[in-house]
């Protein structure tokens, strides 16, 4: 089941890869790593936290 919209994903996604990129690259630290978290949830279209608090920017999804 997914509960993010594409506008969401991509956006989650350009984020994550930023945030990732800052361990490779730019100031190289470990807070980078927590562009893991938006790439993957952009990635596979699920947030966890979106359906704790009952959010769903899916148009498919829509109830």
């Amino acid at each position: 089941m997914k509960n993010e919209g594409v506008a969401d994903r991509v956006i989650r996604v350009v984020i994550g890869a930023i945030l990732l990129s800052l361990v490779f690259i730019g100031p190289q630290t470990a807070w980078g790593w927590i562009g893991l978290v938006p790439l993957i949830t952009g990635l596979i279209g699920f947030c966890p936290l979106y359906k704790l608090l009952g959010f769903n920017t899916c148009p498919i999804n829509k109830q």
